[in-house]
This record gives structure tokens, sequence and C-alpha cells, in this order.
């Protein structure tokens, strides 16, 4: 009997350990490849077509108190569609699911390790000669250690939603801008189309004078190089257009084969808001300030150098594991049970601890500096809208008012036959340069506003206020 009783325990354990292991591997995952192929994903987006429903369904949840109607591919569709179709707004998303997943890795228990020996002894005085063990290795996740990991994981998921409401906003402000040039290239496209018309006109007049002996070949050339320039900001203008249409498709998402056909509204855009630096209350700042990417990412990386201090601080202290186990020794039964303690280094941790204080402070300080930029950022912006405004109106006011009253002279002189088509094509030059610089100082109003909203990080006009908070995260948070 004292002999069959280790052959029994052998077979026994011999069974186990393959029941053990099939048990344990049996609620394994499974490796499945998904290999990705760069020509199709270009394939994929060279096909990609705007959907006009699936615009109109996006457009609804983000805005529901705009009226139903037609999709109007204004600045509030044409973000819709970004939401959709951005692929950096995608890879944001897909980063809050990664950041999400590390935080269910991260509060598990730590791996325990297990231990099997076995021992053969010839003793002629023992009542069998095998021994048989096991032991579990099992470490205590607990204190400050296991609170630094874990904040650490939640933090990641702070940081990748803010950098979710990042990308929204950034492909918001590449549209509004991009939106602001082509209607900007439109109108220039307009007025410098008939702006070469005058001074083709006004060449052929000046070319009839010199021939005549009228005027001067000098003259001529320079109606010619005015005419010259007319036609290279024409050409400038009508490349505008292309490159905006390239620019409203990187940020939606599409080719620019998808948006090219588009026809695109903005309504007021000729009409800006006298002044939306009123709008700009103390309260204001403060809730832009909170609503800012950088300012909550460099928030988060305060926290963060806080919970490693946290950390840095529980090293000071053993971590502790505990290895209960179990032993058959040559017909006695053991169950030893052990404690294994990390000692922390010989200076306490303090070193450490100094270092994790330093970066903390250090985050302290360039989240100042953040903020601090943040808000230069709004008051430069608040100048800028103003002088661009200051400078629209005093074209409008004043240069432009006077261009169209000598070009109406000019019509009713060249009528009465006081001059001739030369000077009244200088007339009518005049104005339509005038209506260029009016241009021009318009696109200079919207690429100010634009950058006091980047600012404010909020639309402060348009179809875009009726956004409602949260639903896209590119809004306050």
């Amino acid at each position: 009997m004292i002999v069959a009783a280790p052959k029994t325990c052998w077979f026994k354990l011999r069974l186990a350990v393959p029941l053990l292991f099939l048990a344990a591997t049996a609620g394994c995952a499974s490796y499945r490849p998904h290999p990705v192929s760069p020509d199709a994903i270009a394939a994929a987006r060279d096909a990609r077509t705007l959907d006009q429903a699936a615009v109109g369904r996006r457009v609804a949840e983000i805005a529901p108190v705009r009226p139903a109607s037609p999709v109007i591919w204004d600045r509030l569709s044409l973000f819709a569609a970004a939401t959709l179709y951005n692929a950096d707004v995608a890879a944001a998303r897909a980063a809050v699911d990664t950041a999400a997943a590390n935080v269910g890795v991260v509060r598990q228990w730590p791996n325990m390790t297990l231990t099997l020996t076995s021992e053969y002894a010839r003793d002629p005085s023992a009542s069998s000669p095998w021994l048989f063990g096991g032991s579990l290795d099992i470490p205590l996740d607990i204190g400050g250690r296991r609170t630094t990991r874990v904040a650490t994981a939640d933090l990641a998921v702070l940081s990748a939603r803010y950098d979710v409401a990042e990308a929204i906003w950034s492909a918001r402000i590449a549209l509004r801008l991009a939106l602001a040039q082509r209607m900007v290239a439109d109108r220039q496209i307009l007025a410098l189309g008939a702006l070469a018309q005058v001074r083709d006109r006004q060449f052929a007049a000046m070319a009839r004078r010199v021939a005549a002996g009228e005027a001067s070949r000098a003259e001529l050339e320079r109606v010619r190089a005015d005419g010259a320039d007319a036609g290279r900001r024409l050409v400038d203008a009508q490349a505008q257009h292309r490159a905006a249409d390239r620019a409203i498709a990187a940020a939606i998402g599409v080719p620019e084969t998808a948006v090219t056909p588009l026809a695109m509204a903005w309504d007021g855009f000729d009409d800006p808001a006298p002044d939306p630096g009123g709008q700009v209350t103390t309260g204001l700042r403060l809730e832009a300030l909170r609503s800012r990417a950088d300012v909550l990412k460099a928030i988060v990386a305060y926290d963060q150098a806080e919970s490693d201090l946290r950390g840095e601080v529980a090293k000071q202290f053993p971590a502790i594991s505990i290895a209960p186990g179990y032993t058959w020794e040559r017909g006695l039964v053991k169950v030893p049970f052990s404690l294994g303690l990390i000692l922390p280094p010989l200076d306490l941790n303090r070193h450490a601890i100094a270092a994790a204080e330093a970066r903390r402070a250090e985050a302290g300080k360039r989240l100042e500096a953040v903020i601090a930029s943040a808000e230069a950022a709004i008051d430069a912006a608040l100048v800028e809208t103003r002088a661009a405004r200051a400078a629209l109106q005093r074209i409008r006011t004043v240069e432009r008012v006077a261009a169209d009253r000598l070009a109406r002279q000019a019509d009713r002189e060249l009528a009465a036959g006081a001059i001739d088509r030369t000077d009244w094509a200088a007339a009518q030059a005049g104005a339509e340069q005038a209506r260029t610089s009016e241009i021009d100082a318009l696109a200079r109003v919207h690429v100010a506003d634009a950058a006091l909203e980047d600012a404010l990080r909020r639309p402060l006009e348009g179809s875009e206020t009726m956004i409602r908070t949260g639903r896209t995260g590119e809004q306050r948070r």
C-alpha cells in the first residue's frame, strides 16, 4: 500500500495537468489576421461620394432645432459631412476605443505564478522516493501602485476624447476657411473678369491714340502692364477656387470630384456682423478656456504628473506578494505559506519622489503658459476682427463710393463727348479695382472671424450656432 500511493498520485498528477491546461485554454481567444491594403484604401476613398440622405440625418442629429428641409450645402451641412467622413476624426475616435479597452486591461489583477516541483530520492528509510509540490505566487495589487496605474489609463481615455474634440474642431475651422476662400474666389473671378475686359478696351483705345500720335508708347506700355496684371490676378483667383474645392474635400474626407459640382451657400457672407467681439464677455472667455483642447490636455498632463507623484510615494513601501503551496513529500503532506516583499530603494525612493515633484511643478507651469497663450490668441483675434471691419468699412464708404462716382461721371462725359474711350475705361477700371479691394477686405474679415472662433472654440454666427452642445464632441465640455 505504501508503494502504490505514489504511483496513484503520479497517475493522477499526469491526468490532472492536461485537464488543467485544457480548462485554462478553453476560453482563450484565437488570433485572426486582418491585413490592410493601402491600394484598396486609396481606391475606396477615390470612389467615395457624399450621401445626401446620411448628411441630412446627421444634420438633424446635431442640430435638431434646424427646420427640416433638403440639404443645403452650407457650413452646417458641410460640417456634418466632415463628422461622417473625415479620416482624422475617425482615427481619433478609434484612439478613444483603444484607450477605453486599455482601462479594462490595467484593472485586471496581475498575473500569478504557478510553480510545480517534483523530486526523486532513493532513500530506503522513506516510505516513497517521490516528492510532489506546487506553489502559487500572488502579488497583492493594492494601494498607491494600483491607483496610479488605473488613474493613468483613465487619464489616457480623457486625453483621447479631447483629441476627438480637437480633430472635429480642426475640420470645422478648415471647412470655414476653405468655404470662405471659395466664396471670395467666386467674387474675385467676376470682378477681375470685368476688370480684364475694361483693361482690354482701355488698351485698344490707347493703341488708337498712339497710332494717331496723341499718346506715347510709354503710356501704352503702362496700360498693357495693367491689363496683364488683371489677367494674372484672374488666373490666380481661378486657382484659388480650385484650391478651395480641394481644401473642402480634404476637410470632409471625400475626393475633390465629390465637391466640385456642389452649389454652396453662405447666408450673409457679404454683410458680416458689425462686431462679433461684442459677444465676448468675461464669462465667455473663461468658458472658452475650459473648452480648448490644448488647455484641457495640459490639465490632463498635470493630473498625470500628480498621479505619478502619488505612485512614487507609494513605492516607499514594500510590494507584497503571498505564496500558498502544497507539498506531498514521501508520504507526508505539507502546506507551506510564504510572504514576499519587494523592498524599496536604499534612499526610500526620495530621489524619484523629488523628480516627480519637479515634473508636477513643470506641468503646472506649462498649464499656465497654455492658458496665457489662449488668452493672448483671444485678444489678438479681437483686435484683428475690429481692424478688418474698419478696413472694409473704409473701402465701402470712401474708396468704393468715390470710384463709383467717378465711373458714373465718366459715363455721362463719354455720352456728352467730353472724354474718349481711354479716359472712360480708366475710370471704369478704377471702379472695378475698388471692387476687388473690397473683396480682399471682406476676405480679411472672414479670416479674422475664423481666428476669433478658433480662439473661443465656438461658432459665433450662422447655422452652426444651432448645433446642440455635446452632440459632436467639438463643443465645449
